[in-house]
């Protein structure tokens, strides 16, 4: 059995020590030691997106990067973007952006770290962006409807 040390993670601006074993997914370190829910396990092989978290600004698939690979950098989980995604949360809900819930977080993470060029991007470019985030219960299509949404209130704020 390996045995787990205290690691220092800078999650959402916040410094935190945790116990963590050697190879363990990030995403059992932020939901089981930090409480932080917002990252989801699904798939648990980084195919679905529903554990999108940003790993110094890019998304990453917390189900499979190891505690020790984000150890120096810098994490932000969709708590952490809580304020600064409100026109984005809302543009998913006014545009029926979800239906169940469960992807949404890492779709809002993945869109977030979008946004500053989403008005540039074709609707097939903003697609192929997304792909990595899975959403079983609606069309993709109000999904970048919300997207193109949050990007241009956020072109004319």
């Amino acid at each position: 059995m390996t045995r787990s040390r205290r690691t220092e993670l800078d999650v959402n601006g916040t410094v935190v020590e945790v116990d963590a074993r050697p190879g363990e997914p990030l995403l059992s370190v932020l939901r089981g030691g930090l409480g932080l829910r917002g990252a989801k396990e699904a798939c648990g092989r980084g195919e679905c997106g529903a554990c999108t978290v940003l790993l110094d600004g890019v998304p990453v698939m917390s189900c499979v990067l190891m505690v020790e690979e984000a150890e120096h950098g810098r994490i932000t989980t969709a708590e952490g973007l809580a304020e600064e995604h409100r026109e984005l949360r809302r543009a998913f809900a006014e545009k029926g952006g979800f239906q169940c819930g469960f992807c949404t977080p890492g779709q809002i993470v993945r869109a977030g770290a979008l946004l500053d060029e989403a008005a540039g991007l074709s609707d097939e470019e903003l697609r192929a962006a997304m792909s990595g985030n899975i959403c079983r219960c609606t069309g993709y299509t109000q999904i970048i409807d919300a997207i193109r949404q949050a990007a241009a209130h956020r072109e004319t704020a």
